[in-house]
């Protein structure tokens, strides 16, 4: 009787995150042509926001709790995994995408910095609500950087959707984007505890809890703003995420309550996903295009950090 129920959960929750990502990528496509902003800036700035939402939720709850490992966990392993496994699975998507240096390097740089300030943060194993302040005003001004500096990329032809007006556009784009990290959370519960309830082992719990579950919003949203014709969302949102993940996210719990942090495990975390990070861009901006050997490469900086991890966790 668990498992069927389990079952049903994971897939209500599947087919509403579905839905309401086909919804989100309909209205903020319609988004961007209205405002004529290009649709990658508007997947790193209002896509990447909405994705985030359980990250930012996550941040806050957990320092209500006096868990700042598990905030620095979640939202410095977030943007390794959006920088590596989500973009990996990109070209077995929609096949081999053209890549923008300037839009790929800017908010490289800008999530390098990022990771940056906060393994400056941690090392005294502490993060403080004014620290937490600095993060979320780099994410503002990171933002306005990217509006600014990207304003004139390609634009998209988008589809017509039912309300045309700006701010209720946005709303609708948010409020759906709210149900993919919904939805996505009650597949990601129920696939946990089927799990649990089937006596799986106790580390492809961790896997789906912590790497999947995170990413899954993500996941969703990209593949279908892949799958709908619209590479920028898609590409903006990813790397746009792991902006999020960098600063406003870790950010956001120190603000509502400060709390202690492992100082190694967030030092060698934040570095490595900083490595990576750098890795990636140098890698696409350098290439100027994402295929199947791009997406072995970053798979393969996925894999490796469990190594890593992993073993300092021994």
């Amino acid at each position: 009787m668990e498992i069927a129920l389990y079952l049903v959960l994971l897939l209500v929750g599947l087919a509403a995150a579905l839905a309401a990502s086909e919804l989100a990528v309909a209205y903020t496509r319609a988004l961007a042509a209205g405002l004529g902003a290009p649709p990658f800036v508007v997947g790193v700035v209002l896509v990447a926001v909405g994705t985030d939402l359980p990250e930012i939720a996550n941040s806050i709850a957990s320092h209500l709790q006096g868990e700042g490992d598990v905030n620095v966990g979640d939202s410095v392993g977030s943007t390794l995994t959006q920088y590596t496994f989500v973009l990996g699975l990109f070209p077995f998507v929609a096949g081999a995408l053209v890549i923008s240096r300037r839009q790929v390097g800017l908010v490289t740089v800008l999530t390098m910095a990022g990771l940056g300030i906060t393994t400056v943060f941690v090392l005294d194993g502490h993060l403080a609500r004014v620290e937490g302040l600095v993060l979320i005003a780099a994410w503002g001004a990171a933002t306005v950087a990217t509006t600014k500096l990207l304003a004139d990329g390609p634009g998209d032809d988008p589809p017509s959707v039912r309300h045309d007006g700006r701010l209720v556009q946005v709303l609708v784009a948010l409020g759906a984007l709210a149900l993919v990290g919904a939805g996505a959370t009650l597949a990601v519960h129920s696939l946990v505890r089927l799990a649990e309830t089937l006596g799986l082992p106790e580390f492809l719990l961790a896997f789906f809890g912590a790497s999947v579950g995170t990413s899954l919003p993500e996941v969703l949203v990209d593949v279908t703003a892949l799958l709908r014709g619209a590479p920028g969302i898609a590409l903006g949102d990813a790397l746009g995420s792991s902006l999020v993940d960098s600063t406003l996210s870790i950010g956001a719990g120190p603000v509502v309550a400060p709390a202690d942090v492992t100082t190694r495990l967030a030092v060698v975390g934040s570095l490595y996903t900083l490595v990576a990070v750098a890795a990636v861009g140098m890698l696409l901006a350098a290439r100027r295009r994402h295929d199947r050997a791009s997406a072995a490469v970053l798979m393969g900086l996925y894999a490796f950090s469990y190594v890593i991890l992993l073993g300092l966790g021994r």
